[in-house]
């Protein structure tokens, strides 16, 4: 069961996407100091995910809220995370 205190961030990526990788290591430096969850989703395999997201990947999100795309931005990921507490 999933910690209500601990947020769950979704990013929105693709398999052949190089700032999608990026993005995904940058995360993953970031979730010990952090705590927060992480789902990756393909947007390759839905195709309403696919025409919603084009080539505008990688995109992190918070529920509808949108953190970050196509680079990870650590400032305003770390803030929105400490604020969420």
């Amino acid at each position: 069961m999933a910690d209500p205190q601990r947020p769950a961030l979704t990013l929105y990526s693709r398999n052949w996407c190089h700032l999608c990788d990026d993005m995904l290591a940058g995360l993953r430096a970031m979730q010990p100091d952090l705590a927060f969850d992480l789902a990756v989703v393909d947007v390759d395999s839905q195709p309403a995910l696919e025409a919603a997201y084009g080539e505008r990947v990688p995109v992190l999100t918070h529920g509808d809220r949108e953190l970050c795309h196509y680079r990870l931005d650590p400032t305003t990921v770390t803030e929105y995370l400490r604020n969420f507490r």
